[in-house]
């Protein structure tokens, strides 16, 4: 059985307001953005399923005790199914490495492809695996699918334009903005409004 997140952005609006009155508010949830279950970004992000490559930003924290009364009722919903609560802020996530190299290598094949300069652009993990199984003579599929298993750290297979190699993620390469793109455009134009501090994102797991 796999593993899905569930949560909102939330910000939270200070100007004009005194202390007593400045409260967090949902925005939106994060299924209008992010529709994946990339178990790299989940432990990348928040410790859940993938614990080993790297560091979580944000472990289990549970919910913020001002958590908005839209994202708690939200929550309720989801219990006793729900695990792996926590949170993070726009500014944690401005604040952290992304060229952060992973403790392990990958299991995963990493296709690169030419950018316009020329330089070699990660492409994706796993991807154009029929291709990937003519140039390295891997025909198990379990061999296929983590190839970094068989082969050692900076195997390479040149293919014309595209370059497939065993290596190690960056933390980027985990939560590329191919999936979290949309997530991460939301919560910086927020911050424009209300801070880098202002602007959370509240998540939990189940499955």
């Amino acid at each position: 059985m796999g593993t899905d997140i569930h949560g909102s952005i939330e910000c939270r609006w200070d100007r004009w307001l005194d202390e007593d009155d400045r409260c967090w508010q949902k925005v939106i949830d994060l299924a209008h953005l992010y529709n994946g279950r990339s178990y790299a970004a989940f432990g990348s992000l928040f410790g859940v399923r993938d614990t080993t490559s790297f560091r979580p930003l944000a472990d289990h924290r549970g919910l913020p005790p001002d958590v908005s009364q839209d994202v708690s009722a939200a929550i309720e919903l989801w219990n006793p199914d729900a695990f792996g609560t926590s949170w993070i802020t726009w500014a944690e996530l401005l604040a952290a490495d992304w060229d952060e190299a992973a403790s392990e290598v990958d299991e995963c094949v990493h296709e690169y492809r030419r950018s316009p300069d020329g330089a070699w652009e990660m492409y994706g993990r796993n991807s154009s695996l029929t291709r990937f199984a003519q140039l390295s003579d891997l025909t198990d599929p379990h061999a296929l699918y983590r190839a970094g298993s068989v082969h050692p750290e900076g195997t390479e297979w040149p293919d014309g334009d595209r370059l497939f190699r065993i290596g190690r993620l960056r933390r980027s390469h985990s939560v590329p903005d191919s999936d979290w793109g949309a997530v991460w455009s939301i919560m910086r134009t927020l911050s424009n409004l209300h801070g880098a501090e202002g602007v959370r994102l509240v998540v939990w797991f189940e499955g």
